[in-house]
C-alpha cells in the first residue's frame, strides 16, 4: 500500500484565505459576469449594432482577455496576486458602468474590452495566489473547487439578472453586476490575507509597480518556452474543446429548429451537471494524478460531440448535452491545477500570464472552428472536427503531462519520491 509522502495538516479549505477570501469573492465576481454576457447582444442591438456586430461583441470579449492575459501576469509579479484583484475589479466596475451607460457602438466595444481584459486579470491573480498558498498533494481539489465555484456564479448569474430585467428593465443588470463586483472586492479586501499581516501601503504598491521586476516576461518566454510549446498545446486543444462545449449546443438545436425556450433549458440541465463532479475529480487528481482526469475527461466530451450530429429530437440532444456537461464538469481546474504544477516560485504569476494564453487561444479557437463549419455548410463536420481535437488533446496530454509534471500519476509521483511503498 503507497501513501503519500509530506501528506499536509489542517483544513482543506483554510475558512479566511480560502474560501471567504477567494471562493466566495469569486461567486459574486463571476454572478455579475453570468447575468451581463447574455445581454450584451441585446444591449447592443438596442443602440445601432447589427445582430451579426452584436454577435461579434462576445469575440470582443476574449479578445480583451487575450490582450490581458500577460499583461496581468506582469502586473501581479510586481503588486502581487490579492492587489491585482482589487484592480480588475475596479477595471470591471469602470466597464459596466460605460456597458450600462452605452450610446453608441464604440462606447460598448471599449465597455466589453474592459471586461474581459478585467476578468483575465481577476482569473490569474487568484489562480496565481491559489498556486502560491496550496500544498501541491491538495491542488487539484483547490483548483477544481475554484473551477466548480466559477461555474456556480456563472449559472446564477443568468437567472438573476433575468429577474432583474423582469422587475427594472435591461440596463439594470449592469447595476447587479456593479453591486456584485463591489460584495466581491469587500470580501478580497477584508480577508485576502493572514490575519494579523502586515499588508504594503499604497506608496509601497505604487514603487513595486514601477519597479523592474526580477523576473522578465521575455526571460519566462526563453527560459520556459520547450514547457509552453510542448504542455501548452495540449492546454491550448483542451481549451479549443471546452469553448466549443459552450457554443456548440445552441447552434445544433437552431440547425434541429427547437425552439430558443427549449434551447435554454437544455443548455440549464447541461450546466447543473457541469456542477456535479468538480470536487470529486480534483480529489482524484490529487489521488491518482492529474492524467486520471485529464484523458477521460477529454474522451467523454470527444465521444459526446462525435455524438451531437446523429442527434434529431429534444430527448437525444439532451442525453448527449449532459454527458457532455458532466465530461467537462470533470475538467474542472484541470488547466489551472496543471498550470500550478509547471509555474516556478520565482515569476509565477508572469509564467502563468503566458500559460492563459494559451488556454484563450484555445477558447477562441474551438467556436471559431464550428462557424467555420457552419459558414462551409456542415455544422457537423465543424463538431466532428471538435470531436477529433479531444481525442488529440488526450494523446497531448500522455505525452507531456508525465514529461514536465511530476503529479502527472502515481507512477511518476513515486519515481519522484512522493510516494512512500
Amino acid at each position: 500500500m503507497t501513501a503519500p509522502v509530506g501528506m499536509p495538516e489542517g483544513p482543506m479549505f483554510p475558512l479566511r484565505t480560502v474560501v471567504l477570501g477567494t471562493f466566495v469573492p469569486t461567486i459574486f465576481f463571476e454572478l455579475g459576469a453570468g447575468a451581463v454576457i447574455p445581454i450584451i447582444v441585446a444591449t447592443a442591438t438596442n443602440i445601432g449594432f447589427s445582430l451579426s456586430g452584436a454577435a461579434f461583441l462576445v469575440t470582443v470579449l476574449a479578445i480583451g482577455q487575450i490582450l490581458m492575459d500577460v499583461p496581468a501576469g506582469a502586473i501581479a509579479g510586481r503588486v502581487g496576486d490579492r492587489f491585482s484583484m482589487l484592480a480588475a475589479s475596479v477595471v470591471a466596475i469602470i466597464g459596466l458602468i460605460l456597458a450600462g451607460l452605452a450610446s453608441n457602438p464604440p462606447m460598448l466595444v471599449i465597455a466589453v474590452l474592459l471586461i474581459g481584459g478585467a476578468s483575465s486579470s481577476y482569473f490569474l491573480a487568484r489562480q496565481s495566489y491559489l498556486t502560491e498558498i496550496t500544498h501541491p498533494l491538495r491542488r487539484a481539489r483547490v483548483m477544481s473547487t475554484l473551477g466548480g465555484i466559477h461555474r456556480v456564479g456563472y449559472f446564477i448569474g443568468p437567472f438573476a439578472g433575468a429577474g432583474v430585467i423582469y422587475l427594472a428593465g435591461l440596463r439594470a443588470v449592469y447595476v447587479l453586476a456593479i453591486v456584485s463586483t463591489l460584495i466581491a472586492m469587500v470580501f478580497v479586501a477584508a480577508f485576502g490575507h493572514e490575519k494579523g499581516a502586515e499588508l504594503p501601503t499604497m506608496k509601497q504598491r505604487l514603487a513595486a509597480a514601477t519597479t523592474k521586476p526580477a523576473v522578465s516576461m521575455r526571460q519566462i518566454v526563453t527560459q520556459y518556452w520547450p514547457v509552453f510549446s510542448t504542455l501548452g498545446i495540449a492546454v491550448l486543444l483542451i481549451g479549443a474543446v471546452r469553448a466549443a462545449r459552450v457554443n456548440v449546443l445552441p447552434l445544433w438545436t437552431e440547425h434541429l429548429g427547437i425552439s430558443p425556450e427549449t434551447t435554454s433549458l437544455v443548455f440549464g440541465i447541461a450546466n447543473a451537471a457541469d456542477m456535479l463532479l468538480f470536487y470529486p475529480a480534483g480529489k482524484l487528481m490529487d489521488s491518482r494524478g492529474r492524467l486520471w482526469v485529464g484523458i477521460p475527461a477529454m474522451t467523454i466530451m470527444g465521444a459526446s460531440l462525435v455524438a451531437l450530429p446523429f442527434t434529431t429530437t429534444v430527448f437525444a440532444v439532451s442525453i448527449v448535452a449532459t454527458i457532455l456537461g458532466l465530461g467537462n464538469g470533470i475538467s474542472s481546474g484541470i488547466l489551472m491545477t496543471l498550470g500550478a504544477d509547471v509555474a516556478p516560485s520565482e515569476g509565477r504569476s508572469q509564467f502563468l500570464g503566458v500559460w492563459r494564453l494559451f488556454s484563450d487561444f484555445g477558447g477562441v479557437a474551438g467556436p471559431a472552428i464550428l462557424a467555420g463549419g457552419a459558414l462551409l455548410g456542415s455544422l457537423a463536420g465543424g463538431i466532428w472536427v471538435m470531436g477529433g481535437i479531444s481525442i488529440l488533446s488526450c494523446l497531448a496530454q500522455a505525452r507531456w503531462v508525465p514529461k514536465w509534471s511530476v503529479h502527472a500519476s502515481r507512477s511518476t509521483r513515486r519515481a519522484a519520491g512522493l510516494l512512500d511503498d
